[in-house]
């Protein structure tokens, strides 16, 4: 059974639909997209969860399936703002940014921690992480996002020397992703075909595949794992 948050559309669904063929139950989670995640958790089989709060959340998805084995915290907002505008990062942007893409994950493991560790699956319970490149290069769309990804990416690290061996937690760093949020961020997208490697932005697929193998591997724990298609080269 596996939960993944902020999946109604973009990379969450893509990982949705990746663990649902890998044969996994999936609860598809969205804070105000319902019907795209009524439909989405139709069309893999899965079930629907629309919740704000993290306990609430867990609590709901036991009492509908009593195990929890994958946590893939993957919600999180950003907007840009210019790294020397100073200024225009309010006191109330660092606290949205930091309680969505930083607290909220926390919380959430926390809560669904008792579960995790009692899973039956080989390896244990696993939490998957979606942070950011720009939690590991000066990069992202402001300096609040890129901090708040970063603290999320040493939590990683802390959380999988703290709840091992029943616990694996490991995060996938991407880069500039294609979904309808970046559709419009030509500068972004610009960067990605001249200077990557792989001369393109990254799929929601190839960010799922990632994910599906940390939920499979038994033994990988506090792994912050970049996918950029070799930018951070550059």
């Amino acid at each position: 059974m596996a939960l993944v948050t902020g999946s109604a559309s973009g990379i969450g669904a893509g990982i949705a639909r990746r663990l649902a063929a890998d044969g996994m139950a999936v609860v598809v989670h969205s804070r105000t997209s319902r019907d795209a995640g009524i439909k989405l958790a139709a069309e893999i089989g899965g079930t629907y969860q629309q919740a704000d709060q993290c306990q609430e959340l867990v609590t709901s998805v036991l009492s509908q399936h009593e195990r929890l084995d994958v946590l893939v915290n993957n919600a999180g907002i950003s907007w840009p703002i210019a790294h020397d505008d100073l200024s225009a990062v309010t006191a109330s942007a660092w606290r949205q940014l930091l309680d969505v893409n930083l607290i909220a994950p926390w919380l959430l493991t926390s809560a669904a921690l008792t579960a995790l560790r009692s899973s039956r699956q080989p390896g244990g319970g696993s939490v998957i992480n979606i942070t950011s490149h720009a939690g590991v290069r000066p990069k992202g769309s402001s300096i609040p996002y890129a901090a708040s990804k970063a603290a999320l990416n040493h939590v990683t690290r802390l959380l999988a020397a703290a709840l091992g061996p029943d616990v694996r937690v490991n995060a996938v760093a991407p880069g500039l992703v294609d979904t309808p949020m970046t559709e419009q961020w030509t500068d972004a997208q610009q960067l990605w075909r001249e200077k990557a490697p792989m001369r393109r932005a990254a799929q929601p697929e190839d960010v799922a595949d990632l994910v599906s193998a940390l939920t499979r591997n038994t033994y990988v724990t506090g792994e912050v794992i970049l996918l950029d298609g070799g930018l951070n080269l550059r």
